[in-house]
């Protein structure tokens, strides 16, 4: 009966809830037949009760029997699922890991060993297995669903910290799958010939037949050796179709075919170098040809003999750039920025030009320039400053402008910029070509802005969106050239420039120039000596330019921080709770390549604004540019800065030597 009753039970456990009321209900029924059958007392009643009797017993039995049948399977069904269950933790193909508090490895399954190689011992901790695989331990927040590689393979890896288990799966065929279709998508690029029509004007016939002759089998050999389809589509343009792993080949060798043709090329005579940029990342082919052409511009605009390449959604990356780019032989485009200004010029009504933030004298000079250039076309210009970011040669400048009451009345201050402007009002960007410094970044919200670009610093990733007119020559020595060349072409019947604007223009050459022994060429002492001519006074510059005695004493207390990197790069710096004058810090700076030995200089100072600075110097040979980009900033080759924030002074000093290690290895 114990026996009857357990099955029963047990049956009855194992069928859904219907089955089981059918059954119920099948028996009730059986029963209250029985009963009636029983109270009639005939004959037939009791012949019908027993067969009533029979099938129930059968009904009962067959019950039983498939109870036990359902029984036998669901404890074979459970026995299996058990026993998967316990061989998977042990012989799925899934390497499992446990380990302790300390990442002492615990336990692992028979898989890891078979799979990693690893069979550990008792004192075997995570990070002999994996440096990664420890790392991503720690980093709890980011510690599903990682992809790691220990030898030759790659693991998906999930890791529960709560309960310190760490699951790898194999997925190295699918990661070759991925390098694979990563390494063979379409990258478009755009070649070059920087200065070709400069040399070549003035070369025969033959000469340039063997210089194309050279060019082109260089290129040709070059892009037989990537795999890249190269074509040529004028006498300084090519056009090229690669793949993005060769591409990743050339940034690991730094596009060497830079150097062997500006290194050959040298020899004959005929200095050529070459800008390339290329875009990758997505399927869109026009798209891309549109971003090789930004990315050449890009490299263009930073003066040439250098590759950019950018990933579309991406930052761009930056290889070449290690010499100074070449002074072009025409005043051509100077003429037609001119002019393309003058037409600019007509379709505003009126002018805002400013500087970057803690304007200098090459400021100064330029924005007066540019502000004749719009008075000689009937134009009103305003010239933004902050008088709360001043140095003291700026300072004793702007006094002296301010006698001058036309003058005076254009000056204004941010405030008063965002005031006036209007959807018509043309902005003008000099010595700058990022928003975020600019003296006030707020004036370039809002849509249909019309900016212009003059500068001549290397042109970095940011940059206004569609700007009217782009005029970025790093071969210059100042925007204060840069304009004055533009002054020579405006309208003759015009009031000239002033001897207080022509001043501003020269002092912002010799600044920049360091009063003319860097960074100079024809065009800058044919500019100084058109400013000379229309009246500028050089007794001025020399009281303005003089230095005030607690200047010159934090100078010297900067140079006495001096230390040597790498045998030829000076780096000082400031104490933590003691803020420096960016100008001081540059004049430092400036000071310090006049040392024996010291081909670039870096001092590291607190500005007023509480982020740390470095101001970066250079007499050629050293690219004080891509360093400073390696650390957020830009600049020239020569002459170069960066501020980074939320750091202390000893933080970005070491920064920059592991920047100055690293690049010293590298070369």
């Amino acid at each position: 009966m114990k026996k009857i009753k357990a099955n029963l039970k047990f049956f009855l456990s194992r069928v859904d809830h219907s089955t089981q009321l059918t059954a119920v209900s099948l028996i009730v029924m059986l029963l209250s037949i029985l009963i009636v059958g029983l109270i009639r007392g005939s004959v037939a009643g009791y012949i019908q009760a027993i067969l009533i009797i029979i099938s129930l017993i059968l009904f009962v039995y067959l019950f039983l029997l498939l109870g036990e049948k359902a029984g036998k399977y669901t404890n074979n069904l459970q026995y299996r699922i058990d026993r998967g269950t316990d061989n998977s933790f042990v012989e799925y193909p899934l390497g499992i890991l446990l380990y302790d508090t300390d990442k002492q490895v615990q336990w692992v399954n028979p898989y890891f060993v078979e799979e990693t190689g690893f069979n550990p011992s008792n004192s075997m901790t995570i990070g002999d297995i994996s440096s990664e695989l420890s790392s991503l331990i720690d980093d709890e927040e980011h510690a599903g669903n990682k992809t790691i590689q220990i030898d030759d393979k790659y693991y998906l890896v999930q890791v529960q910290t709560e309960l310190k288990v760490i699951y790898l799966m194999d997925i190295t065929h699918y990661s070759k799958i991925e390098k694979r279709y990563e390494g063979n998508c379409s990258v478009i690029g755009q070649v070059y010939l920087d200065n070709y029509a400069e040399i070549t004007q003035s070369m025969s016939d033959r000469d340039i037949s063997n210089l194309d002759n050279y060019i082109t089998n260089e290129l040709s050999n070059w892009a037989s050796e990537q795999q890249m389809f190269l074509k040529r589509i004028d006498d300084d343009h090519f056009f090229i179709m690669a793949y993005t792993g060769k591409i990743f080949d050339m940034e690991k060798n730094g596009f060497k075919i830079l150097d062997v043709i500006r290194e050959y090329t040298s020899q004959q005579n005929v200095p050529l170098t070459l800008s390339m940029g290329f875009s990758y990342g997505v399927d869109d082919l026009h798209k891309l040809n549109d971003e090789a052409q930004k990315n050449l511009n890009l490299a263009l605009g930073r003066g040439g003999d250098q590759v950019v390449v950018k990933e579309i959604g991406e930052k761009a990356r930056f290889y070449g750039g290690n010499t100074d780019p070449m002074e072009k032989r025409t005043r051509v485009r100077a003429r037609m920025i001119s002019e393309a200004l003058q037409e600019l010029l007509k379709d505003s009504d009126q002018v805002i030009v400013m500087g970057h933030s803690h304007p200098d004298m090459d400021v100064l000079g330029s924005s007066l320039g540019i502000r004749r250039i719009a008075m000689m076309n009937n134009t009103s210009c305003k010239i933004v400053i902050n008088p709360n970011t001043l140095h003291s040669d700026v300072s004793r400048l702007l006094g002296m402008i301010d006698e001058d009451p036309d003058i005076k009345k254009d000056i204004i201050s941010p405030a008063e910029s965002e005031e006036i402007k209007t959807p018509k009002t043309l902005i003008v960007m000099v010595d700058h070509s990022k928003q975020s410094i600019s003296i006030n970044p707020d004036l370039f919200r809002g849509d249909n802005n019309k900016v212009v670009v003059i500068d001549h610093h290397r042109r970095g990733e940011e940059f206004p969106e569609n700007p009217m007119l782009i005029y970025i020559e790093p071969y210059a020595s100042s925007t204060s050239e840069l304009i004055t060349e533009m002054l020579e072409y405006q309208p003759k019947n015009k009031k000239a420039i002033e001897k207080i604007e022509a001043t501003a223009l020269l002092a912002g050459i010799t600044v920049d120039t360091k009063s003319f022994s860097l960074r100079t060429g024809t065009r800058t002492f044919d500019a100084a000596s058109y400013l000379r001519s229309v009246g500028a006074d050089e007794a001025v510059i020399q009281n303005v330019l003089k230095e005030n005695i607690d200047s010159f004493i934090q100078k010297s207390h900067l140079i006495e921080t001096i230390t040597m990197i790498n045998g030829n790069m000076a780096v000082c710096f400031g104490e933590e709770d003691k803020s420096y004058d960016p100008v001081i810090v540059a004049q430092a700076a400036d000071t310090l390549l006049s040392l024996d030995n010291v081909e670039a200089s870096f001092v590291i100072s607190k500005r007023p604004d509480g982020r740390v600075g470095i101001s970066a110097r250079s007499l050629g040979n050293v690219n004080v540019q891509v360093i400073m980009e390696k650390l957020g900033g830009g600049g020239h080759l020569s002459d170069a800065a960066t501020q980074i924030s939320d750091s202390t002074v000893e933080d970005v000093k070491n920064q920059l030597i592991a920047v100055l290690t690293d690049s010293k290895k590298k070369s």
